[in-house]
């Protein structure tokens, strides 16, 4: 269960900044639940045979001997708290939240026991079009971040009835199979033959890919369903990759369900999954209402956005201004502005922590820069600026201040 430092909290809140701003443009409102629920409710909506609810959850007794779990997901807990609170009555609702969720899991990079996510769940849509919006959504925070090496993946797992028919056949073809299989999915076979298709055992994957697919099994509701997101989809001009292998971890979930994944963070592909759960809330005891909502991995989104900023940086020029005395120190501000103001995809970085020349030009090879320009008391008299080519080594030459722009630009080839 990782800390967040400072410095890395400032990153975090600069994500999630973004991210608030976005909900509240397609009126999303925030809903806080508690850390703890009954260990009850996530079994039963989660499922008893998922791996987050038979090994990774924190339960425990408390004085009255009540089983309760930190939560592990935020979605049953927000469907608690709509059913007692009657928000699902005759309504439509569209809500989000955020915060730590806990799971007993092995600890890896992007992997932790206390990990935070996003959560925005809509109640009462019906159709293709709120899938569609939740996709939009997702897309638009990945585009406002700077993060393009991602990937939106979708399948239908269809209604309870269609599944109902595929789950006999998956479980007869499992079984014409068992030998092929695992102990985790022979123990999942009778219960949950779904979750087997999820297996990451390498080697059952012949047996798997060989599988029947639910896509051959949809019952027409289901298809009119995904075809209507599709198109809309389409429209909009998102580019997707339907795999007919993607079933999530939950047992709530029905017809649409959809992974966002990126191969920049190794086996931590997934970024933001959700899908729709259309009989969540009747199983919980309320109405029987349309439901759909995605989980955001805010340890991994960071950490992309900090993969994508460091490609943005690698392309774009980069010039430490060396100043020593407070007179060349003044200067170098102003001229700073100058350049920034003249070539606005270059980073300029101005020395701020005082320094001899030695020290300064140490700063500026640690930053990676290509261009270090010198400023001391000798340049403020003869009104020159010294230049020297980080990278490329070579001596420092001398210009005339005047010749400044025409020089950085000759050098940074614009």
């Amino acid at each position: 269960m990782p800390t967040l430092l400072p410095a890395e909290l400032e990153r975090w809140q600069s994500v999630e900044s973004i991210i608030k701003k976005i909900l509240s443009s397609y009126s999303f409102k925030e809903i806080r639940t508690p850390l703890v629920e009954r260990t009850e409710l996530f079994q039963r909506t989660i499922g008893e045979q998922t791996d987050v609810v038979s090994k990774e959850m924190y339960s425990f007794l408390d004085r009255k001997d009540q089983s309760l779990s930190l939560r592990p997901e935020a979605t049953a807990g927000v469907v608690r708290a709509g059913i007692e609170n009657g928000l699902f009555y005759n309504q439509t609702q569209k809500l989000w939240s955020m915060g730590p969720m806990y799971r007993y899991e092995r600890p890896q990079k992007g992997r932790y026991r206390q990990f935070h996510q996003v959560n925005m769940e809509a109640f009462g849509f019906e159709g293709p079009g709120i899938d569609a919006e939740m996709v939009l959504l997702t897309s638009r925070v990945w585009r406002n971040l700077g993060v393009d090496s991602i990937q939106l993946e979708l399948n239908s797992l269809g209604t309870a009835e269609a599944r109902k028919i595929y789950r006999s056949i998956l479980v007869e073809y499992f079984n014409d199979h068992i030998d092929s299989l695992d102990e985790d999915s022979r123990l999942r076979l009778e219960k949950n033959p779904m979750r087997i298709l999820d297996s990451k055992n390498p080697e059952m994957s012949d047996v798997i890919q060989a599988a029947p697919k639910m896509n051959d099994h949809l019952d027409q509701e289901s298809k009119d369903h995904f075809t209507g997101l599709l198109e809309r989809l389409d429209g909009h001009g998102i580019e997707y990759v339907i795999n007919p292998r993607l079933v999530r971890g939950l047992d709530y979930y029905t017809k649409t369900v959809f992974e966002w994944t990126t191969n920049e963070l190794g086996a931590q592909a997934t970024v933001c999954g959700g899908g729709r759960y259309d009989g969540l809330v009747k199983q919980l005891g309320g109405q029987d209402v349309f439901a759909i909502g995605c989980a955001i991995g805010l340890e991994r989104l960071v950490e992309l956005v900090e993969l994508s900023n460091k490609k943005d940086q690698n392309g774009q020029p980069k010039i430490y201004f060396v100043a020593v005395g407070d007179k060349a120190e003044a200067k170098s501000s102003k001229l700073a502005e100058l350049i920034r103001d003249q070539f606005e995809d270059c980073i300029l970085e101005v020395n701020q922590d005082g320094g001899s020349f030695k020290q300064q030009f140490k700063r500026a090879d640690r930053s990676e820069s290509d261009i270090a320009l010198i400023l001391g008391d000798e340049e403020i008299q003869n009104e020159t600026i010294g230049i020297k080519l980080m990278k490329e080594g070579g001596d420092q030459e001398t210009i005339p201040e005047g010749k400044l722009l025409d020089t950085i630009a000759e050098r940074i080839g614009t």
